[in-house]
């Protein structure tokens, strides 16, 4: 089976070489593109068996972004309900689904940046916490249609995603000044609204993001900040309707300090937490904006397919 393509995929997902939730599901549907195109399989049977592999590679990567293991139920469900059982038909199929899965991703925040620009006004001061394409979206379309505002955005520590979502705004002329994680309280006061992304979003509306995260919308309700996430559909979880809980992951101690520094004491690298849908005024989608108690009603939308195939 010819995976170099998916092994290297893995690996650069494993290792945050690819980050961000949305470029983690465009590289993975890539991945299946290239496997199906390199593929030397004889018959359609033996195809699907070598994408599905591949799909398990994939998606074991990293644990928290749904958009990994979506990106792959989105070709595969395809593949699966395929009528033609020639394997060039059946490669077409593959390579037109992951095509499709990256065109989708990339209209979806730009459509996201149109929508949620309408929520921020000239004079607001904003924050925002680690990087998503989403959210620049919503800045940038809000900026270039003519509203002023100031932007805070947090180190993100400890792999420093707001460093990259400083230098983007800046270059977009926006007003940007970076924070230490931990001034986030100090700085409230001065916040009007708080917008970030989401590597998964649960059926009951809980946002899993950037570790920091759900301690910063704590902080904004009792600020009475208004708290936003901007977020693509694939980026709902299904599972979570079905009873299953959004993993955690836990990476490298060594992001955080090298353990040999610290003799006799554990080192704990969490990346991501969970924001209850309480702290979350409204998400918003490619499909509108909605309040996270709505957030069932995406994923039975979006994911009823993936539903009906989980309960045989």
């Amino acid at each position: 089976m010819p995976i170099e393509a998916v092994l290297d995929t893995a690996q650069k997902i494993s290792s945050m070489e690819i980050r961000g939730a949305g470029k983690i599901g465009r590289a993975a549907a890539a991945a299946l593109k290239a496997a199906a195109e390199k593929s030397k399989a004889r018959d359609a049977n033996a195809l699907l068996t070598e994408l599905e592999e591949a799909g398990r590679i994939l998606i074991a990567a990293r644990p928290t972004a749904v958009s990994l293991p979506n990106a792959v139920r989105f070709v595969l469900s395809r593949l699966r309900a395929a009528t033609s059982q020639e394997v060039g038909e059946l490669r077409k199929a593959a390579v037109e689904a992951a095509g499709e899965f990256v065109q989708n991703s990339l209209s979806a925040v730009e459509r996201i940046g149109e929508i949620g620009a309408k929520r921020f006004s000239d004079g607001d001061v904003v924050l925002t916490h680690c990087n998503s394409m989403a959210v620049n979206a919503v800045l940038r379309t809000a900026w270039r249609s003519g509203k002023r505002f100031e932007v805070y955005v947090t180190e993100s520590r400890p792999r420093y995603q707001g460093h990259i979502t400083a230098r983007q705004l800046a270059e977009e002329g926006i007003p940007v000044t970076m924070i230490v994680d931990s001034a986030v309280r100090y700085i409230m006061k001065d916040v009007d609204k708080v917008i970030v992304g989401a590597d998964s979003i649960a059926a009951n509306g809980a946002a899993v993001n950037k570790i920091g995260t759900a301690q910063i919308a704590l902080i904004a309700r009792e600020a009475r900040a208004l708290f936003f996430v901007a977020a693509e559909s694939y980026k709902f979880h299904p599972e979570t309707l079905l009873g299953s809980l959004v993993e955690i992951e836990e990476r490298d101690a060594r992001e955080v300090a090298d353990p040999g520094e610290f003799e006799g004491v554990k080192i704990r690298n969490p990346a991501f937490d969970v924001t209850p849908p309480e702290y979350i005024d409204l998400i918003i989608t490619e499909k509108g904006i909605i309040p996270p108690q709505a957030a069932i009603m995406v994923i039975r939308e979006e994911f009823g397919w993936a539903l009906s195939s989980n309960r045989r």
